[in-house]
């Protein structure tokens, strides 16, 4: 078969590049070794999210009493959690399947003989140009390997069959943050070891700390400033590491045919393009900022310069919102305020406390606030961050903000929704 694009993994970087390549009248292939969706729909976003929904509706019905409703109190079916969970996912999959009308989906391994030639099973494709969105995978410590048993990554502890009684969370960055406030909801004891001197290094030193005292008040243990390796792993029945992700492009031998890698990072130009000039690369396997809706950015990006490469444009868009589905939520964009201090601009802070907030109260979920970052010169919004409910919501508005270079006093005369929680940013720029 001969085709313009040939796309080697179905993440959220190529499933959106061939939707796009489609779009615009190229003829793609699109090749997945495993399922459709790749990290983000079957060990990432989607699957994490879907328990971590599950414990939040087990933690707020634990005080029903406090809204007024009676009852027996219930308990957490963890096989039901996890039953439900695999459903989304499956569901979502067939919705992706769906999509992919008009374009070839090959699921099997891809070998690439060189850069017009892949081997996929018993066939060989030809093809024009060739996009690698072949994702990332967790990273194992030297000392501390993955055993799937005692010792698990966050894409094994997705399988497992009950809640862990007492369970170690190696690394407090944003995987472990999510997987420890998901099991301390649903009863376990969680203790989080984290090497550097803060919980989530990179977020507001300020929102960081914050979520460090409600995860204590949680009863989940904290130990910052710890080497793994000086903790005794009998004390725990499970054992949670994850300490990161790294590209997954090793296993593709792509410097075989002159495609330039850096542990194990595709190298990729502003266009998304390698050393070879007709092989692109998208997503993790790039190793810039790893998120599934950046993954998806890049992937679109991408495949628009490889169907219009007179007009080729650089995926340059560094406003990426960042979202934590911890309790409280988390989510932030643009610059922090340690950022901005670090450029040594000057800048000014507005802050809302959602204690202040009607609906925080009626949804009895007062803990956080929303910080907005502004040029104190300008008045543009320079970034955000929040902690508190429905965070990862709230941040649209702001990315939207910093996209667009707005000032502080442009959303200030907006008129917000009452009583909504994103009148708290509104709010947060009246002080």
């Amino acid at each position: 078969m001969n085709y313009d694009l040939t796309i080697i993994g179905a993440g959220w970087a190529g499933f959106n590049a061939a939707l796009k390549a489609k779009e615009l009248g190229l003829k793609v292939c699109l090749i997945e070794k495993s399922h459709i969706g790749g990290t983000c729909l079957n060990a990432g976003c989607i699957p994490t999210k879907a328990l971590i929904h599950s414990a939040k509706v087990y933690s707020i019905s634990k005080k029903a009493e406090s809204f007024g409703i009676e009852g027996n109190n219930p308990n957490p079916n963890f096989a039901k959690i996890q039953e439900r969970k695999n459903t989304i996912v499956k569901q979502l999959q067939k919705g992706m399947q769906f999509l992919l009308k008009g374009i070839d989906y090959i699921n099997a391994e891809a070998k690439i003989l060189s850069n017009q030639e892949i081997q996929v099973g018993d066939q060989n494709i030809k093809t024009k140009f060739i996009l690698i969105a072949c994702g990332s995978m967790p990273i194992e410590l030297k000392n501390l390997k993955f055993d799937g048993k005692k010792v698990v990554s966050s894409d094994d502890i997705l399988k497992i069959k009950e809640t862990p009684k007492n369970l170690l969370v190696i690394g407090g960055g944003v995987i472990g943050c999510e997987f420890a406030s998901l099991f301390s909801n649903l009863g376990a004891q969680v203790s989080i070891v984290e090497m550097m001197p803060q919980l989530l290094p990179g977020v507001d030193n300020e929102v960081a700390r914050k979520i460090e005292s409600l995860l204590k008040k949680k009863r989940i243990k904290i130990s910052t400033n710890t080497d793994a390796t000086t903790v005794d792993l009998s004390n725990y029945d499970l054992v949670l590491l994850c300490i990161g992700r790294t590209p997954n492009a090793g296993n593709l031998e792509l410097e075989k045919i002159g495609v330039k890698l850096e542990k194990n990072k595709i190298i990729v130009d502003d266009y998304l393009k390698t050393s070879v000039d007709n092989i692109y690369a998208a997503g993790d396997c790039t190793g810039k900022t790893m998120l599934a809706h950046y993954a998806a950015y890049q992937g679109t990006v991408a495949a628009e310069n490889i169907a219009k490469p007179a007009n080729s444009k650089k995926a340059d868009n560094t406003n990426v919102p960042s979202c934590i589905f911890t309790d409280p939520e988390i989510a932030s964009v643009g610059l922090s305020e340690e950022d901005a201090k670090n450029k040594s601009i000057d800048i000014k802070i507005n802050k809302f406390d959602f204690l202040a907030s009607g609906m925080a109260r009626i949804q009895d979920e007062t803990d956080g606030f929303v910080k907005i970052i502004s040029n104190s010169k300008t008045d543009q919004v320079l970034g955000a961050s929040i902690i508190g409910p429905k965070a990862t919501e709230l941040i649209a508005v702001l990315a939207l903000a910093v996209s667009t270079h707005l000032k502080s006093s442009q959303i200030k005369d907006t008129i917000f929704a009452h009583p909504t929680l994103s009148e708290s940013i509104e709010e947060a720029l009246k002080h």
